[in-house]
């Protein structure tokens, strides 16, 4: 028997499958970041307080790149490794949730939200009036930890799970897995850094909190760089994925729970909430309840006024005559007697005296609208027949012109 052709396949053959499966700024952020290491390496390069973020440079020296080189680099091989194996999984996900640009796009963002948060806190502990330290004005910060911080708290409120489990040990609740991370690592590693780490996990809550939505671009955004020239090497890669045509219920930050709706001003879109508060302009006359999802937009009552009620009605009294004399016709022609033909035309008029009658405001004729022997002995004399001419007199409540009308359109 022949065995598995999977079981056939070698290391590197599976290494490339499982290369080719990782999205396309997932993989380009691990081949950077492990470029840059190999560089580092090979010249000898290892002056990482030039490149790390540091606080104390930051706000004397005013060395904002530091929030983005110092993301790039890493101190030892494993600490590229297991970061960018930490990457793998996450960016793949949230890429293929989100989009290649669009994840590009929160990146940066959370870069520079976890730059920020960490130079707030250390500026904070080191000038309280209690108790300064300085240190963490002097703490050099370097890895793409902190990112990969804000991708897990993004990825557990995204993909909805209620507990998650803690290197295959123990499971925890999910909205604390990513502090339970921080404490264990901590703990079985020496060197972290601590705010850097913690900073990664309040900018995650932020963006799910929505307290970034104002920043976050539409979709048009988006496609206007996907479709430019430039770009267009790059989007026509089969692992690059588009961030037009997902659902945005899918990427947007969202704060809510199966059980419980959320409230407040951050949970969700903060604009969505803001409009709720405005008071919105009636969009339909009618109810709720009388409103068919069936047959959207706003209708017409029936009755405006009086008179154009009545052009409505003599304006289609043709075409409901032609309708019903064509369902009646064969019924019509099979009566026997005056006495039947008498209770048709009687039936149709009362029931066309009752649709004119429900508009307000206009009078009620029936004895206008009673076929008169002379009217009905006209009709006749022109040659058509008597059961015909008592019906169309009973739809145009009487008026002969009416009548002809919808007589000579029968025949035509």
């Amino acid at each position: 028997m022949r065995p598995n052709i999977v079981t056939e396949a070698g290391l590197p053959t599976r290494v490339g499958q499982w290369w080719e499966s990782i999205p396309f700024l997932t993989s380009a952020v691990v081949i950077v970041c492990g470029t840059i290491y190999l560089m580092c390496l090979l010249v000898g390069y290892d002056s990482f307080v030039e490149i790390c973020f540091l606080p104390s440079s930051v706000t004397s020296k005013f060395e904002v790149y530091r929030i983005y080189t110092s993301i790039l680099f890493h101190g030892s091989f494993l600490h590229v490794f297991f970061n960018m194996l930490a990457l793998v999984p996450l960016g793949s996900e949230l890429e293929r949730i989100m989009g290649s640009i669009r994840l590009l796009y929160l990146t940066i963002l959370l870069a520079t939200s976890n730059a920020i948060f960490h130079l707030v806190i250390a500026l904070l502990i080191a000038h309280n009036p209690v108790q300064q330290y300085t240190n963490f004005m002097n703490e050099c910060a370097i890895g793409f930890s902190g990112i990969l911080f804000s991708m897990i708290v993004i990825e557990t409120s995204l993909s909805g799970v209620q507990s998650r489990s803690v290197f295959g040990l123990f499971n925890v609740p999910a909205k604390w897995y990513a502090f339970i991370l921080l404490v264990a690592f901590q703990l079985l590693m020496t060197n972290v850094s601590l705010l850097g780490h913690l900073c990664g996990i309040l900018s995650g809550f932020a963006y799910t909190y929505g307290l970034f939505n104002f920043l976050m671009p539409g979709s048009s955004f988006y496609s206007s760089i996907e479709s430019s020239s430039w770009l267009s090497s790059c989007v026509r890669r089969p692992k690059f994925i588009m961030c037009t045509g997902g659902n945005p219920s899918s990427y947007l930050p969202t704060n809510t729970s199966q059980n419980t709706a959320s409230s407040g001003l951050f949970s969700g879109n903060v604009w969505r909430n803001l409009s709720s508060w405005m008071p919105q302009r009636e969009t339909s006359s009618l109810p709720t309840a009388m409103q068919d999802s069936r047959f959207p937009g706003r209708g017409r009552t029936l009755a405006a006024t009086g008179n154009q009620t009545i052009s409505a009605v003599n304006s289609d009294s043709s075409l409901q005559t032609r309708l019903l004399d064509n369902s009646n016709s064969g019924l019509t022609s099979n009566l026997a007697g005056a006495g039947t033909a008498e209770r048709l035309s009687n039936g149709r008029r009362s029931a066309v005296d009752d649709t004119v009658a429900a508009a307000p405001g206009v009078p009620t004729h029936h004895e206008d609208s009673v076929a008169s022997g002379e009217q009905l002995q006209k009709l006749v004399s022109m040659g058509f027949e008597k059961t015909q001419a008592e019906v169309a007199l009973a739809a145009a409540d009487g008026s002969i012109d009416v009548a002809v009308e919808i007589l000579m359109s029968q025949e035509g």
